[in-house]
């Protein structure tokens, strides 16, 4: 099916007309300010995370990219059910756009939640390129004081002389050319990022020994010398503002590239409502765990005070910071090290969320079965599904109207984040589904069961949000037969 065909046309139409609503990001390099530390990257204007994007459900989001970075890019609306040829992979929905020219993205968005943009260009993600996506609910049944936006991140660009495309040459053991180095916007010749390291690689940034209890295996494989939330380092972090008894409503989103967060609010205890912005059962927790690309909404009723927000990094230890503050006191900010005890407490997996009546996907017998094993290792940094790097030319088929089922199969001893353009998936067991999401952990020798209702024709990424296991070869494609 052609990204632009009849049947995409006609599946946008039945999204309706809404109001335009108009946005315009510049795709650039500039000088950021982590909190005392300025680093060179590639940004959306001059801001980290970039400016947020705000609409409405029934919106018609016009947002048009300049792009003024040497090398190529392009731009993912992550989680956004919306028209294929404007979902941003280079290659594949559009080509990516050139230094100097700007890609107008215009299409309509139907259902609200939390999601993010980021650019789909080869390891472009792990520079500076996001911003997040909120999508209100016009008529939004949750009752809340204050709403903040929570941007998590593991950061190496321009850190003495790193660049990611130099560490993912280094996970591939330093070879002259990483394998899926394709023209996609890597762009290392030009990054013109200032530091202490070598010019030609930077610092050895591979990680040896992470392990993470939860994930059961390692963390990672990156060394990052610094986490962010909302762009800034532990030792000058956001500061969060609210009245003692206010009740506060959490977007959190995992922007970072390689690293899991298990995050928590000292003080307190979290109320989960969305994940991936659908509604769930509301479920009480003291921690959260978040993948890459993975998003929760949270409640949250302040007690007066000073408390930290802290994101760990899992399996790394290291964190990001950020810090809540109630009332008229002086009380001093938590040091950078702070380990609230809520991080070792609860944790409520995605399997376990109910989903909300509203958008619980009605029992069916799939139309369509598959099976997706995911292959490699760490060793080799072989990454891919069923023994097979990507290949623009291969494609899983399913047609419109069908209930899918895909198991994922992962053979590794990694864990991974899967996440599918274009659909929400229910993650499933034998006799009920779970909640609606678009990014999924797999665990090590474990397989997940997913089923989506193919309701929206094109052709669909379905790959790992590692970003370094996805340009080493861990992506595939869903394709809807004509």
């Amino acid at each position: 099916m052609n990204p632009s065909g009849p049947e995409v046309i006609a599946a946008e139409k039945r999204r309706g007309q809404g109001p335009v609503r108009t946005f315009r990001l510049t795709a650039t390099e500039t000088t950021v300010d982590l909190g005392g530390r300025s680093v060179r990257t590639w940004a959306y204007g001059d801001d980290l995370p970039g400016r947020e994007v705000r609409i409405k459900s029934g919106d018609i989001l016009d947002l048009t990219l300049a792009n003024h970075l040497p090398t190529e890019t392009t731009l993912h609306s992550h989680g956004v059910r919306m028209r294929c040829d404007m979902d941003g992979v280079p290659g594949l929905t559009q080509y990516p756009i050139r230094p100097g020219a700007d890609f107008r993205y215009r299409f309509a968005v139907d259902h609200p939640g939390t999601y993010w943009l980021h650019s789909h260009s080869g390891m472009q993600l792990d520079r500076g390129l996001y911003a997040p996506l909120i999508v209100e609910d016009p008529r939004e049944p949750l009752s809340y004081d204050r709403e903040w936006v929570v941007v998590l991140d593991d950061w190496l660009d321009g850190v003495q002389g790193s660049t990611p495309d130099k560490v993912l040459r280094q996970l591939h053991g330093n070879a002259r050319r990483a394998p899926m180095d394709m023209g996609t916007g890597n762009g290392d010749e030009h990054s013109g990022h200032e530091g202490e390291g070598d010019r030609s690689t930077g610092p050895n940034r591979v990680l040896h020994g992470s392990h993470s209890r939860i994930l059961e295996s390692e963390g990672g494989s990156v060394d990052y010398p610094f986490y962010l939330i909302n762009g800034r380092l532990p030792g000058a972090p956001s500061v969060f503002r609210a009245r003692p008894g206010e009740r506060i409503r959490l977007r959190i989103i995992n922007a970072g590239a390689e690293t899991p967060f298990r995050v928590a609010l000292g003080g307190h205890k979290m109320t989960i409502t969305h994940t991936d912005g659908y509604p769930v059962q509301h479920t009480t927790t003291d921690a959260l765990l978040l993948g890459m690309a993975e998003r929760y909404d949270v409640l949250v009723t302040v007690k007066d005070g000073v408390f930290p927000l802290v994101a760990l990094a899992e399996g790394k230890k290291a964190r990001a910071l950020a810090v809540l503050r109630t009332g008229q006191g002086r009380k001093s900010l938590p040091q950078a090290d702070v380990h609230p005890k809520e991080l070792d407490g609860r944790i409520v997996p995605a399997r376990r969320l109910v989903p909300d009546d509203s958008v619980a996907l009605c029992h069916r017998k799939p139309d369509r079965e598959m099976r997706v094993t995911l292959t490699g290792n760490m060793r080799q940094f072989n990454w891919g599904f069923d023994h097979h790097p990507y290949s623009i030319t291969q494609r899983h088929p399913v047609r419109e109207g069908e209930r899918v089922r895909i198991t994922l199969i992962n053979a590794t001893n990694m864990w991974h984040p899967l996440h599918l353009h274009g659909h929400t998936f229910a993650v499933s067991g034998i006799d009920s589904a779970r909640a609606r999401k678009d990014t999924a952990i797999v665990h090590p020798h474990r397989k997940l069961v997913v089923d989506f209702n193919a309701d929206n024709p094109g052709l669909w990424m379905l790959h790992c949000h590692n970003q370094y296991h996805s340009e080493s070869g861990m992506m595939t494609i869903l394709g809807y037969r004509t």
